[in-house]
């Protein structure tokens, strides 16, 4: 199938690569079809491209890749809803964006995905441990902002 998209034009997208969002993405309900785009073999980061909406895109990754012992405490109620029976067969990302002259990662609103179904959720962890905008990277030539 084709889908548009501000980023990359039209792109011919396999319906199993299509991942449902019954309930949407935070702040963005009413749009429950995403595709997920890997723009090379070797990177780290994909597009969570909308099917929907070709200028709504995320920049996800897998946020173990990037720290060690990273795991999202999902109900039981979640796995269930997902399909899943176990928090380890669920694939995990989490939403990047640049601030500040670093790479950051939205650690406390994960995305849940069941991959042989392909459904997700995002979930809000109430646990304070992981912020909204955790450093992955900082970019080079950035210094940090300091605060008094």
């Amino acid at each position: 199938m084709k889908v548009r998209t501000t980023r990359f034009g039209e792109v011919e997208i396999d319906p199993t690569r299509l991942l449902v969002f019954p309930h949407g993405l935070l702040g963005f309900a009413r749009f429950r079809t995403f595709a997920l785009l890997q723009p090379d073999d070797r990177g780290v980061f994909y597009w969570l491209q909308s099917v929907e909406d070709p200028e709504l895109a995320f920049v996800v990754t897998d946020p173990t890749a990037w720290i060690p012992g990273y795991s999202v405490p999902i109900r039981a109620t979640d796995l269930a809803g997902l399909g899943l029976e176990r928090p380890e067969d669920a694939t995990i990302f989490a939403i990047v964006n640049r601030r500040d002259g670093a790479i950051t990662a939205n650690l406390q609103g994960p995305i849940v995905l069941n991959a042989d179904s392909r459904t997700g959720i995002q979930l809000v962890l109430s646990d304070r441990t992981w912020s909204t905008r955790h450093e992955l990277v900082r970019l080079p030539g950035t210094a940090a902002a300091k605060t008094a």
